[in-house]
């Protein structure tokens, strides 16, 4: 999975955090903040792409060799290969941290004790992690969901691949279309139906890829 196709990886996430929040705050009565839990939803790609991408931009600008720099290493199946590449361990470092189960609920703890509630909105980023392990594979980032407890990985399958593009974003436009609907009885069972889809589609792909 090249860079170019992480953008399209984060407005995922960001819509099906927005769906699920925009459902659940609907259904529950909660007054949840759509945006603010769909900015945790983008969260985790945000802090460990953010930087090496900004580098590559200053680079790109200024004369240096910015984007072209990645070329030779774009596909990155060799673990070798891309740990050769500086901004991929910093990116790594980073992925690590953002998209590990363990790091969301040790944050989320502190900031329910620090703020004497439980910030639901924070859940985008749970959403985010649970998203990634069945769709990212061993070539581009597998998600450390237990890290730093454990090294464990899911071979699952790239966002980039045009039949998942087709079911992921179809679904999504078919949901706000239903979401639209005042009359809509249960939409949070809705939306976690179509979200359990795509998933468990990504699960069953992985397996026979």
């Amino acid at each position: 999975m090249p860079f170019s196709t992480i953008g399209m990886d984060i407005f995922a996430h960001g819509f099906w955090t927005g769906a699920v929040y925009k459902a659940a705050k609907r259904e529950t009565g909660r007054p949840l903040h759509t945006a603010f839990a769909a900015f945790w939803g983008v969260f985790p790609d945000l802090l460990a792409f953010t930087p090496a991408f900004l580098y590559l931009f200053y680079e790109s600008v200024f004369g240096g060799e910015g984007f072209a720099s990645l070329k030779p290493h774009i596909d990155l199946e060799s673990a070798t290969v891309a740990h050769q590449v500086p901004l991929y361990n910093l990116s790594d470092s980073l992925y690590n941290v953002s998209h590990s189960l363990v790091i969301f609920a040790v944050v989320f703890i502190i900031i329910w004790m620090l703020r004497r509630r439980p910030v639901w909105e924070l859940g985008g980023w749970l959403i985010h992690i649970l998203i990634d392990i069945p769709t990212h594979s061993y070539k581009f980032f597998p998600t450390p969901f237990l890290w730093p407890i454990s090294d464990l990985k899911l071979n699952g399958i790239s966002w980039g691949l045009p039949w998942f593009m087709l079911l992921n974003y179809g679904n999504l436009a078919a949901l706000y279309l239903v979401l639209s609907r005042r009359g809509l009885t249960r939409p949070f069972r809705t939306v976690l139906a179509a979200l359990a889809l795509v998933l468990v589609s990504a699960s069953i792909a992985s397996r026979f890829g």
